[in-house]
């Protein structure tokens, strides 16, 4: 059973409005503090499990409507004693079992863990650079761990799914952020690729290359799944898990692909590289949309959701299209369908 700590600081007189919402969204405890050097502010602190969790803030939020001196924070809760007892804990599985859903995250904490992965800094730079460096060393030598160590250090997964979560929330400024990230990246690790390819000697002997330079329809299967499973870790609360779903889908190593084809003036196989970095992409998208829509993450207020629900009727429409675009430039390629790239 997850745990947190919501806090509550804000003006005095809604302490024990917040302390029946917290009962009433079957909380473990909660303890009202009074500070001493401040007669017009209280704090309170609620004990949590994963039940109800978004629903208990949501209702916490509405009773401070209005008033902009308050500020709610999770906290996380690394172990308690004594322990919570078997009554606690089957209330809260009752709760979990009663919603359908067992979505560990909320949407304050996805927003979060997700939105600092759709910004533009020098540490984002570095590493597209790096992975795009380490990747290029991987595909021109054979070397299938050095490409795998590309797939893991490179942050090209992190903006794609900001965009599904930011799409699925209705959150225009948080989509407009992760496209220029992600398109940002991406041709980072083209242009990077391009100048690598210039400069060294790219064969097609290697089968690392080879491989991502046709597409097949596993590989969307692939995206697909892999998208779908980045979604889920996330809202679940299993990061550790994106590490496998890093691998899994492998954003960089077709983009890096792509610029050293292109700078070697081999371009047939540059463009089939490049349909596999499209389908990677739609697919991401799509599925984690998907899996954010069908976890019930969706925004708080009714005009919120009102907007959210045209925003992931087009961008979901969007995905689509384009996956149907690059199925029909998958049908044109002489490929050998039995293979499942990366």
């Amino acid at each position: 059973m997850q745990l947190k700590i919501v806090e509550i600081i804000g003006p005095r007189g809604r302490a024990d409005t917040v302390a029946s919402m917290a009962e009433h969204h079957n909380a473990i405890r909660c303890d009202i503090f009074y500070p001493i050097d401040d007669r017009e502010r209280e704090c309170i602190r609620i004990l949590t499990a994963v039940a109800e969790r978004q629903a208990m803030i949501d209702g916490i939020a509405q009773i401070y409507a209005g008033c902009d001196d308050w500020r709610l924070t999770i906290l996380p809760v690394d172990g308690t004693r004594p322990k919570v007892g078997e009554k606690e804990a089957n209330s809260t599985d009752e709760s979990d079992r009663k919603e359908g859903k067992s979505v560990s995250a909320t949407r304050e904490e996805l927003y979060n863990a997700i939105g600092s992965n759709a910004t533009i800094n020098a540490n984002f730079i570095v590493l597209v650079m790096l992975s795009t460096i380490v990747s290029a060393i991987g595909l021109l030598q054979n070397d299938t761990a050095v490409v795998i160590g590309a797939m893991v250090i490179a942050p090209l997964l992190g903006p794609n799914l900001a965009f599904s979560f930011a799409a699925t929330l209705g959150d225009w400024l948080l989509m407009l952020r992760a496209l220029r990230t992600n398109l940002v990246g991406i041709a980072l690790a083209i242009g990077l690729g391009i100048v690598i390819g210039s400069i060294f000697p790219v064969s097609l002997q290697s089968q690392e290359l080879v491989a991502r330079t046709s597409a097949t329809y596993g590989s969307i299967v692939l995206a697909l799944a892999s998208g779908s499973a980045a979604a889920l870790s996330l809202t679940s609360g299993l990061a550790a898990a994106l590490v496998g779903v890093m691998v899994a889908v492998a954003l960089l190593p077709p983009a890096a692909a792509t610029g050293l084809l292109i700078g070697a003036g081999i371009y047939y196989e540059a463009v089939g590289a490049a349909i596999l970095l499209a389908i990677n992409v739609v697919c991401v998208n799509l599925s984690a949309q998907l899996v954010f829509l069908i976890r019930g993450i969706k925004p708080q207020a009714w005009l919120e959701r009102e907007s959210a629900r045209q925003s992931l009727i087009w961008s979901i429409l969007a995905w689509v299209i384009l996956l149907a675009v690059v199925v029909g430039l998958l049908s044109l390629q002489p490929i050998d369908k039995g293979a499942l790239p990366l």
